[in-house]
């Protein structure tokens, strides 16, 4: 294999000294240059105010002094007055100067209630709004780069119901509206209806501010405006909104639910589509906590990942690893070692493998834990009622308060004339053989793809992978995808990539693929062609459309992982929009506990630490941000490598060759991602999966004592890696110096 990147830190953008390609371009430059420029005027227009002490014109007893002249200026330049007033509240509120409380009470003692009110509802609202755009000029980028993970479901929040909560702080007048113009505008809340809101909601506080400026040559302060039974009224306002989000959501659902007869009692508490992860575990949840649950699947339990997934390309994986041990046995002493191999065992092994594993997700174990488990196809007819079809025809109906939908997905089959007559595998069908292909065309560059491709080589077929793109595994950073590229190339893969398959041809010369690529159309014959270009969600013949629930690719859904009926919810590969086992368990979690106790509390889902991993030679696993996707948000981040064929472990294995690639903030040890390449990465990658979601921090990983001689050890080292690069140079500088005076 080439040489990997050596062990080593580098940051970015731009670091002085590294190399690395400063990759800010001129208009982000120009933006940041304008941020500074308009920050400065601000810092300087405020300075100016305190400095020059602005503050003691807008002083209340300064007000009530000067009330008789600037009513003379106001009756001799009405139209001046009322221009100069209104600018001047504009520019107090949009620079969050103190001083918009006595200008109120001023508009209402110089103009009156209706014309002051007038004027100062929309010099307040357009005031605030420009504060709101300064500092959303200024500091949003910045804030959304640096804290976008942890803020995330606050933006969520504030993008489903942000004007909710903004009236609802708008209608109370103690609580100081500056700071709601600052934390609004790092959010994603719409400017325009930022403006709107405000104008609204302040419209009650302002009403009661200026009908006290009436009164302004009786007042002794502006304190003494709000009495506590005011205070009380104005935190009841405050209350009302958040009442009103309450009862629009209960008027959509009944609106939503028109048409439909709800049940007077229900038959079971949840009823759960689809026995694969995401339905086992929903079903499971819901026995636990004692609730009437019924789990309906109309093929085999354990879905995908047991009968066709995980389980038996693992378990075929295992066998070609061996035979790929034993043709480099002279790398480990053994000077004559051959296997005769049987694919058809292999397969039958496959399938031992299968059927041992079985017995976790089984019928008998599920009824066991108090699940009812029926085997059918299941039709929604309502939005609480589900209709079994069984195998002999007969049909049954329950009624339930909510469903799961966990109905997984299928391989996509691309609309390739020529290829249905031919006839072909997926990953789903694969298991069915017993020969090994002696020609075996794999469509697809992604895991699956490369899975398959790697293990049907090396049991003997000889591959030819067809990829679209110019590199396997999209999603990964380059080296990684090159890594694996150059260990195909090794092993006898061959790769037509950027390659578009055209159409299949059969005659009496057999099956061709017909590939339009870089050089021109390329006729690839084959035995067999194993389709392996993605998963779509199944969602036919559930009734999904009689219900009206939208769909796309997949089951669309919310946070709380609700389908368009709030009592109907979608999790797994049928929702998205990560199509791996363990984050199917994640969001049936999620459907269920919501399904059972979404009346009392509800749990938005979480998908900021989702790692998945590629179980072809080397492992590729990955957590968190790759580098690609960190310059394609605009993220500031410094790479930590650490390069496996360093480690002593690896070394003594044999399996000196992978990386492991970390992503940080500057400066900082907080992990943004991990990307590991080599002998067992999936299991490496946990304590950077645990790291990142309890907020720990590569220091605290390299304080963990691994032990010796383990892979584990290449987490420790690359923290290590990211520890040198920061050490306190002008610190050890006087150690140094320190240890030099102890000497003598």
């Amino acid at each position: 294999m080439a040489p990997l990147e050596q062990r080593g830190h580098r940051a970015y953008p731009g670091a002085a000294g590294n190399g690395f390609p400063q990759t800010l371009n001129l208009e982000e430059e120009r933006m940041n240059r304008t941020r500074w420029i308009l920050l400065t005027v601000v810092v300087i227009a405020i300075t100016a105010f305190f400095a020059l002490d602005l503050g003691r014109f807008l002083d209340f007893d300064t007000l009530k002094a000067a009330q008789g002249d600037i009513e003379a200026f106001r009756d001799a330049r009405p139209v001046l007055a009322s221009a100069l007033f209104f600018t001047l509240y504009i520019v107090v509120t949009a620079l969050s100067l103190p001083g918009a409380t006595i200008l109120t009470l001023a508009g209402g003692g110089v103009f009156g209630l209706g014309w002051g009110l007038l004027l100062i509802s929309f010099a307040s609202s357009i005031g605030a709004t420009l504060a709101f755009l300064i500092v959303r000029f200024i500091a949003r980028e910045p804030v959304q780069r640096r804290y976008g993970d942890k803020l995330r479901a606050i933006n969520r929040g504030i993008e489903r119901e942000g004007a909710f909560y903004l009236f609802a702080l708008r209608l109370v007048p103690l609580f100081p509206f500056f700071l709601i113009n600052i934390v609004m505008a790092l959010t994603p809340i719409r400017a325009w209806t930022f403006y709107w809101v405000s104008q609204v909601g302040m419209l009650a506080g302002t009403a009661v501010y200026v009908n006290a400026g009436t009164q302004l040559g009786q007042l002794e302060g502006p304190e003494g405006i709000l009495s506590p039974t005011l205070i009380l009224s104005f935190a009841l306002l405050g209350i009302f909104p958040l009442v009103a989000r309450r009862v629009l959501e209960w008027l959509r659902r009944r609106r939503m639910y028109r048409g439909w007869e709800r049940p007077r009692r229900f038959d079971r508490n949840l009823v759960v589509i689809g026995a694969g992860a995401a339905g086992l575990v929903s079903s499971y949840i819901a026995a636990t906590v004692n609730a009437k649950v019924t789990l309906i699947e109309r093929h085999r339990m354990g879905g995908d990942c047991l009968n066709t997934g995980c389980v038996p390309s693992k378990a075929l994986i295992r066998t070609a690893r061996l035979l790929e041990d034993i043709r480099h046995a002279r790398d480990y002493g053994v000077e004559s070692a051959q296997a005769d191999f049987d694919f058809g065992k292999a397969m039958e092994r496959v399938q031992r493998v299968i059927a041992q594993i079985a017995p976790h997700d089984s019928r008998e174990r599920y009824e066991g834990l108090g699940v009812e488990v029926l085997e059918g196809d299941a039709r929604l007819v309502s939005p609480w009622s589900v209709e079994i079809t069984g195998a002999d025809g007969t049909t049954r109906t329950l009624t339930t308060r909510s469903i799961v939908l966990a109905t997984g997905a299928a391989p996509f089959v691309p609309p390739i004339p020529g290829l249905q007559e031919a006839g072909f595998l997926t990953s789903d069908t694969v298991w069915d053989l017993r020969e090994c292909p002696r020609r075996l065309v794999v469509l697809g560059g992604g895991p699956i793809g490369c899975e398959l491709s790697q293990t049907f080589q090396r049991l003997g077929a000889q591959v030819i992978q067809v990829e679209r793109g110019l590199r396997l595994l999209p999603r990964e950073d380059p080296e990684f995808s090159q890594m694996l590229m150059q260990r195909f190339a090794e092993e006898g893969v061959e790769l037509r990539l950027g390659s578009e398959a055209r159409r299949v041809e059969v005659d009496e010369d057999g099956k061709r693929l017909l590939v339009e690529g870089p050089d021109g159309e390329e006729a690839i014959p084959f035995d067999e062609v194993l389709v392996c270009v993605g998963r779509m969600a199944r969602l036919q013949g559930m009734g999904l459309e009689t219900l009206g629930i939208r769909t796309d690719r997949t089951i669309d859904v919310n946070e709380f992982m609700q389908a368009t009926y709030p009592n109907i919810y979608a999790c797994g590969d049928a929702a998205g929009p990560y199509q791996f086992t363990h984050v199917a368990a994640h969001t049936a979690w999620f459907a269920s506990v919501n399904a059972l106790f979404g009346m009392f509390r509800r749990f938005r889902v979480d998908y900021s630490v989702i790692p998945w991993s590629t179980f072809t030679d080397p492992e590729i696993a990955r957590v968190g941000l790759s580098e690609e996707e960190a310059k394609a948000k605009g993220i500031r981040y410094e790479v930590t490598t650490y390069a496996i064929d360093d480690l002593d472990r690896a070394i003594a294995d044999g399996e000196a060759r992978g990386q492991v690639k970390v992503l940080t903030p500057p400066g900082k040890d907080r992990i943004l991602g991990v990307t590991i390449a080599g002998n067992h990465a999936g299991d490496l990658i946990a304590e950077f999966v645990l790291a990142m979601k309890a907020g720990l921090g590569l220091n605290r990983i390299l304080g963990t004592i691994h032990i010796y001689p383990t892979m584990a050890e290449a987490n420790k080292y690359a923290a290590g890696e990211w520890k040198k690069a920061h050490k306190p140079e002008r610190v050890l500088r006087w150690l140094q110096r320190f240890h030099a005076w102890r000497r003598g």
